[in-house]
């Protein structure tokens, strides 16, 4: 195959776990260019094939040895966390790319395993953090290289959402749910990104009777400063984040997790306003960029490194066994 061949080939997608993440993600690809959604495969066989309805994919698969077997090049693994790592590695070694909804797996040793089947096949890993590719986050990164605040050193960012019904996934403690699972990855992402390694947490919460933990207050120390992050089931808050350096402040506004509005207050007293659409609903940004290292035979995203999944399961795992919250089957 030809350099040019390869850069514009058709990538043919697979999907385990037709839920909500997968919906968002099937949305996203008629945005994608050179990309389809081929296969799908669900534990629930009626809501596969109304996934398929509802996206015109034309394979509904009966098993996952069958999605495995079609003529796909990547998976996107859309189920709980509670199953990603079994699903990951068998997808690995089937001989397809993953690319797997956030958080990636349970806990670091999950993830140390899917990452070691991704070399050990020869495939392309990347763990679904959307945020830093939609266009007003990258448009802020290239805004503060050429009027800069000075290196962060303090982050501050959380959601909580009392909103969800009792059926949700997050409520449920062997679906590997709770706030800090299902909110904390971006926190813990946001946290990395900016403030570099996980070194330690400190946390206060509250913990229901079925185990699952319905708020958290997590302080984080890093290489080079700190965050304060938290995540609840049980309250409501509007979810911006802020980002604090010593010539200024960034403001990245409500739903900082699909941004579209950041403002940049200076220490001279500028401000300035930052606003970028998205399109598609967002998850086309971070499956064009895999699409993309598949292409030219990549097998870690420069983006979202193993390194800063293993550092977001690592922070995710610290949070929630100090308040006490394990899941069943972990040690």
């Amino acid at each position: 195959m030809t350099s040019s061949n390869s850069e514009s080939r058709l990538i043919r997608w697979g999907v385990a776990g037709p839920g909500r993440a997968a919906a968002r993600f099937a949305q996203g690809m008629q945005a994608v260019p050179g990309a389809e959604l081929t296969a799908v495969w669900g534990r629930t066989p009626i809501k596969a094939s109304q996934f398929a309805a509802r996206f015109h994919v034309p394979q509904v698969c009966p098993s996952l040895s069958a999605l495995l077997d079609c003529n796909i090049d990547a998976v996107y693994v859309a189920t709980h966390p509670d199953s990603h790592a079994v699903l990951c590695t068998q997808a690995l070694a089937a001989g397809k790319h993953v690319m797997c909804e956030k958080p990636s797996a349970m806990n670091a040793r999950e993830l140390e395993n899917i990452l070691a089947a991704a070399q050990t096949h020869g495939r392309l890993f990347m763990e679904a953090m959307k945020p830093p590719f939609f266009p007003l986050y990258r448009r802020l990164r290239q805004h503060l290289q050429s009027d800069p605040i000075g290196e962060i050193g303090l982050v501050r960012a959380g959601h909580a959402d009392s909103s969800l019904p009792p059926d949700y996934p997050l409520h449920f403690p062997e679906l590997a749910g709770g706030g800090i699972m299902g909110i904390g990855p971006y926190e813990a992402f946001l946290a990395i990104e900016w403030l570099g390694p996980f070194r330690r947490v400190q946390v206060m919460g509250r913990v229901n009777p079925a185990g699952v933990d319905t708020l958290a207050l997590f302080q984080t120390e890093h290489e080079r400063g700190m965050a304060q992050l938290h995540t609840g089931l049980d309250l409501l808050s509007r979810g911006d984040a802020l980002l604090c350096g010593p010539q200024g402040y960034v403001t990245i506004h409500e739903h900082w997790w699909n941004p579209l509005r950041a403002t940049v207050n200076y220490l001279d007293g500028r401000i300035i306003q930052l606003e970028e659409p998205f399109v598609a609903g967002g998850f086309n940004y971070e499956t064009e960029h895999f699409c993309q290292l598949l292409r030219t035979g990549q097998s870690e995203s420069p983006v979202i490194p193993h390194s800063l999944s293993l550092g977001m399961a690592r922070l995710l795992e610290d949070t929630r066994k100090a308040l006490g919250v394990r899941f069943p089957g972990e040690a």
